[in-house]
């Protein structure tokens, strides 16, 4: 009896624990149809976050022993999924080979990011290297040429003047009958000023003074200036044309290293509004200018063809970029400029005029308005280039009779305009 009580009693046992057995097989994955037997080390489900009992619809789930043995057959799961994915990667991936051996969440971002520039540099290494091409964009309305701001805004390659020059002029508010009656026919001289925006001061003094000579028949006078995007500035400019209307504006930007685009640009509104006038001289606003001696000068000239101021002669380019002055060797290649008349005012014959204008368009940019106009341009067009002493173009004595004799002096400020006036138009004083 006690054995058959016994024998009951095992098989029993043995029922109950095949039974365990299986319902455990449930649970067990499978891939390729072998069954997963491996532990799940350590150092795996570290890495692997459990789920939480708030992740699941239901708060007592989590403690529930179907539940737990289901998170760890996931977890089971999920790294063998994480083997395969670290095996693929390393195979395909040659920034992950070196860690096959490693979970993969010990490969930083940080390290795969410097791995990934590494081959981008040596990638980009294998080109050859690429110079930035200046850009030279004319905008409609505005022409200049653009460069790094470091440096001047200067193309550092040659580049027609006509690519970057925008014809044109707005004559909305400018009395042109004032300045050029007849297109010139009775105009024995038309002075031109070069002057900046924000000069009002500069051009203020010049209307009080020397202009005056502006209201004779056979003299006209205008400033010279282009555009701005200070959108006060314009307006403020607009406001003083109304009033004087002896402003000509050209479509190009203002600034120092388009101050030949400046000069063309007189040049081409004298080809097309005066084209008669016998004299055009071009000056800046800080100039104190003689009418008077530059009329008298006038008549004795009869040559054509020709350009007169203060000839400088075997002039060198400035090759530091640290200077205003600088010209690279794209610019002009030759070691010594042709002689020209230095900027701050020499006097062109009228029939001149067109051609310079024409041959100034065709010919590459130069910043130095002096140097491209009357040295380089009227060279190849063979004008003449003559040396008159009387053009001063640097600041002398303020004794009357030094202004006398001189037709224009240079770095003038406003209030100094007035002193000069002044002394020239003295007649107690007698000069020899």
């Amino acid at each position: 009896m006690r054995f058959f009580m016994v024998l009951g009693a095992v098989i029993i046992i043995t029922l109950i624990d095949a039974s365990f057995s299986a319902e455990e097989s449930k649970y067990v994955p499978s891939i390729g149809g072998f069954p997963m037997r491996h532990k799940i080390e350590k150092n795996v489900l570290s890495t692997i976050p459990s789920r939480r009992p708030s992740e699941n619809h239901g708060s007592n789930i989590g403690n529930d022993p179907l539940t737990e043995r289901s998170n760890k057959l996931e977890k089971k799961k999920l790294s063998v999924v994480h083997s395969s994915i670290q095996a693929f990667s390393a195979d395909s991936n040659p920034l992950l080979k070196t860690a096959e051996n490693e979970d993969i969440k010990t490969i930083k971002p940080s390290q795969f990011n410097k791995n990934r520039s590494k081959s981008r540099k040596k990638a980009h290494s294998r080109k050859k290297p690429h110079k930035p091409v200046p850009v030279v964009s004319p905008v409609k309305g505005i022409s200049s040429v653009q460069a790094s701001s470091a440096a001047p805004l200067l193309p550092d390659r040659p580049v027609l003047t006509m690519k970057i020059y925008e014809p044109g002029h707005l004559n909305k508010e400018i009395d042109i009958k004032s300045i050029c009656r007849h297109r010139g026919k009775y105009l024995k001289l038309l002075i031109l000023i070069a002057s900046e925006h924000s000069h009002f001061m500069a051009r203020m003094s010049i209307r009080h003074t020397w202009m005056h000579y502006g209201s004779r028949r056979d003299v006209g006078m205008a400033f010279v200036l282009g555009r701005t995007i200070n959108a006060s500035l314009t307006e403020s400019l607009n406001k003083e044309n109304y009033i004087y209307g002896d402003m000509i504006r050209g479509h190009f930007m203002d600034s120092y290293n388009n101050l030949t685009l400046k000069t063309i640009s007189l040049l081409e509104w004298t080809d097309t509004h005066c084209p008669r006038v016998k004299y055009i001289l071009k000056t800046d606003d800080d100039m104190f200018i003689n009418v008077l001696k530059l009329l008298d000068f006038i008549e004795g000239k009869k040559k054509a063809r020709s350009i007169y101021g203060r000839l400088a002669r075997k002039w060198k380019p400035i090759r530091s970029q640290k200077s205003k002055s600088f010209v690279s060797r794209q610019q002009f290649r030759g070691t010594v400029y042709p002689p020209f008349t230095t900027g701050p005012a020499y006097l062109l014959t009228g029939d001149i005029v067109h051609e310079l204008y024409v041959q100034s368009l065709n010919t590459y940019y130069m910043p130095l308005e002096d140097v491209f106009i009357t040295g380089i341009v009227a060279k190849r067009l063979k004008i003449r280039r003559e040396h008159a002493k009387e053009f001063r173009n640097s600041r002398i004595s303020f004794l009357p009779c030094n202004i006398r004799n001189a037709i224009s002096v240079h770095k003038i400020k406003p209030i100094e305009q007035y002193n000069l006036w002044r002394n020239l138009m003295d007649s107690t004083k007698k000069c020899e």
